[in-house]
């Protein structure tokens, strides 16, 4: 697989400095059912890594020593990590949020019935990625059949309140096709939530429109397509000053499968350690007594992503 990694390292990517840590973003593995074109981890069937008990323990230490008030888990699927369930039952004990970045496509998987519920009766906000209302923009990114198990997962959800329980969330995130960039959060949100009521009797609360980051196996495409240069020169044109005050890096921290951490999700990828001047990568046990805020934050030339037109950031557009 090519590797954008090198051609991101050099940046004239402005300065950003952390603010209030309140939020963990947690790769629980890079297992999943699923080998999506745009993964920015890679993941899929054959991945061995997950997260161990040990290094969700000292998660929840960080947790209760900072007061975090909400974790956000990712995978791969994430569900598939094998302690999974105990994770979201202490966070939610402590009263922290929890979101499940789901691929929808898990709650119908043989072993997974009950996960569904499960989520329900812990409050888990639910943000399942749905590229797109159409089924072949979907398949093109995902895979033959996952359109029409999405819509029986989302269906379910339905069913259980979520999307329509004042205390269910359920978001979904759209990521464009190829190298482009989203169309207007607020516009495309009407789009999906009149289409798949039409079609499908679906409701849900909130869109994301996500940027697909250059790295991994989505920057390994563009290059081997030759556009991986066109797609940095779009980022950059559309790059926005307003969107560095509320860029996701400023009030969360990226933690790995081993527990070491990250400026971002995208910084684990390219292995960019959390700055500290030293280049060297920091334990989640090593920060329990160390406080980030104003720390500088690591960036590379992908940050244009999150950056570019409306913004990305994992919950959606920055300024729509």
């Amino acid at each position: 697989m090519l590797d954008s990694r090198p051609l991101l390292l050099a940046t004239d990517f402005p300065p950003v400095r952390r603010g209030t840590l309140d939020i963990l973003q947690l790769s629980l593995g890079y297992l999943c059912n699923l080998s999506c074109v745009h993964c920015h981890v890679n993941a899929g069937p054959g991945r061995k890594e997950l997260m161990t008990l040990e290094t969700i323990e000292c998660v929840l230490a960080y947790v209760d020593k900072h007061q975090i008030k909400l974790i956000d888990l990712t995978g791969g699927a994430p569900e598939m990590n094998p302690h999974f369930r105990y994770l979201v039952r202490a966070a939610r004990q402590r009263g922290v949020e929890v979101i499940d970045r789901c691929n929808l496509t898990i709650l119908l998987e043989p072993g997974y019935e009950d996960l569904a519920q499960f989520l329900a009766e812990q409050q888990v906000v639910v943000t399942a990625s749905l590229p797109c209302y159409e089924e072949e923009n979907v398949e093109k990114q995902r895979g033959k059949g996952v359109y029409n198990s999405s819509i029986v997962a989302l269906q379910q959800l339905n069913q259980l309140g979520y999307g329509r329980n004042n205390e269910l969330q359920l978001n979904l995130v759209y990521n464009p096709v190829g190298a482009s960039l989203p169309p207007p959060q607020s516009s495309l949100q009407a789009d999906y939530k009149r289409e798949l009521k039409t079609r499908f009797d679906i409701d849900f609360n909130q869109l994301f429109t996500i940027t697909n980051m250059p790295i991994s196996r989505f920057g390994s495409v563009l290059l081997s397509h030759g556009e991986f240069n066109n797609y940095m020169d779009l980022l950059k044109r559309n790059f926005s000053q307003a969107n560095l005050t509320t860029v996701m890096c400023r009030n969360l921290i990226s933690v790995d499968w081993q527990g070491y951490v990250y400026d971002c999700d995208f910084n684990q990828m390219l292995d960019l350690p959390l700055y500290d001047g030293s280049g060297s990568k920091s334990h989640l046990s090593e920060l329990l007594d160390r406080d980030l805020v104003a720390n500088e934050i690591a960036v590379g030339d992908h940050c244009f992503g999150c950056t570019a037109g409306g913004g990305s950031s994992c919950s959606g557009a920055l300024n729509d």
